[in-house]
């Protein structure tokens, strides 16, 4: 907490200076054009390794970074807030890009690898359960990168799940069926600092160098 709030006051003194004007601009409102959904963890600092700004990610952050299925039934004991994050994003920011990024050594991986039901009844354990089933699975379309441990290959399986996730939304999959929407799956390596993206031709995720940058830039 100290370090907190020696932060802000860093923050006030060093560099609110020469950032206010853009703050006063950022005030009349936000038109970000990506939704980044992440995990709760707090070594993912997607703001830093992707070196963006205030008012360019729509930020949507939980616990394994996941995304239920859409429920056509809208039951009410449900979890909405995702689903609420997203409509706004697509309905009312318009964005054109959503990244769903996991990370490596995942508290919520591990857990799911370890079986839920070794968890007491809790939030949590109601929480992942949204992701213990899917995960079990194995899919066509994803290989997995080399050299990673079972629980960073989950990892990344459970990022490329929550595109398929986000594809039952229906206004999403419309969208993305007449190419108005990308849907990217990242996965973020905490101890290099490197971030990767699944490519569908390569069936895994390839790290984000220049070769594999420009070849995405080129997509969009």
């Amino acid at each position: 907490m100290k370090k907190l709030l020696r932060g802000i006051l860093d923050f006030r003194k060093n560099l609110l200076p020469a950032r206010l004007e853009q703050f006063h601009k950022l005030a009349a409102g936000q038109s970000p054009d990506v939704l980044f959904i992440t995990c709760s963890d707090s070594r993912v600092a997607p703001n830093w390794f992707a070196s963006t700004d205030p008012g360019d990610l729509f930020v949507v952050r939980n616990v394994g970074n996941l995304v239920p299925p859409h429920d056509p039934q809208d039951h009410p004991e449900s979890d909405h807030s995702v689903e609420a994050a997203i409509e706004f994003a697509v309905e009312n920011l318009k964005v054109s890009d959503i990244v769903v990024c996991g990370h490596s050594g995942c508290g919520a991986i591990h857990a799911l690898a370890g079986g839920l039901r070794k968890l007491p009844p809790s939030g949590l354990r109601n929480w992942l359960s949204f992701a213990e089933e899917p995960i079990r699975h194995r899919s066509d379309n994803f290989i997995g990168s080399e050299d990673l441990s079972n629980e960073d290959y989950l990892s990344q399986f459970n990022a490329f799940q929550q595109i398929e996730n986000l594809k039952s939304y229906p206004k999403i999959k419309d969208r993305w069926d007449r190419g108005e929407l990308r849907l990217h799956a990242w996965w973020f390596d905490i101890g290099h600092g490197s971030v990767y993206a699944y490519r569908p031709k390569l069936k895994k995720f390839a790290l984000i160098d220049e070769k594999t940058g420009e070849e995405i830039l080129g997509e969009i």
